[in-house]
């Protein structure tokens, strides 16, 4: 599998990561380092308990850290996630809701690092 299949592969933009890290070689060293990357782990623990600070502080980092690398449906469910919780704001949807997003974003985080893991082998 190329780098730009991975890419198709789990919903995301390869032009958009080269945009970014400028040469496919830090993409390729960045998205191995998001197989160890914890964010996602504490965001659904966050979802288990409906906590809401971080809910946001979670999808708010999990938002940036997608997005810089390429990963923009991730980084697009994230972003739904962290704007329902940030401070300030009125919460539009029902806590139902937002545990279908953070299942539709585990799934995704799931098939994104398995694709990563071929990739790498």
């Amino acid at each position: 599998m190329t780098l730009q299949e991975l890419y198709t592969r789990v919903e995301g933009d390869y032009q958009a990561a080269l945009k970014t890290m400028m040469m496919e070689s830090l993409a390729n060293r960045m998205l191995f380092k998001f197989l160890e990357d914890k964010t996602c782990e504490k965001l659904f623990a966050a979802g288990q308990a409906m906590n809401p600070e971080a809910l946001f502080h979670e999808a708010h980092t999990l938002k940036g850290v997608a997005a810089n690398l390429g990963l923009l449906t991730m980084s697009r469910l994230a972003g739904e996630i962290c704007e329902e919780f940030r401070p300030g704001h009125s919460r539009a949807l029902s806590d139902e809701e937002v545990q279908s997003l953070l299942q539709a974003l585990k799934d995704l985080h799931e098939k994104t690092l398995s694709a990563i893991r071929e990739y790498q082998g």
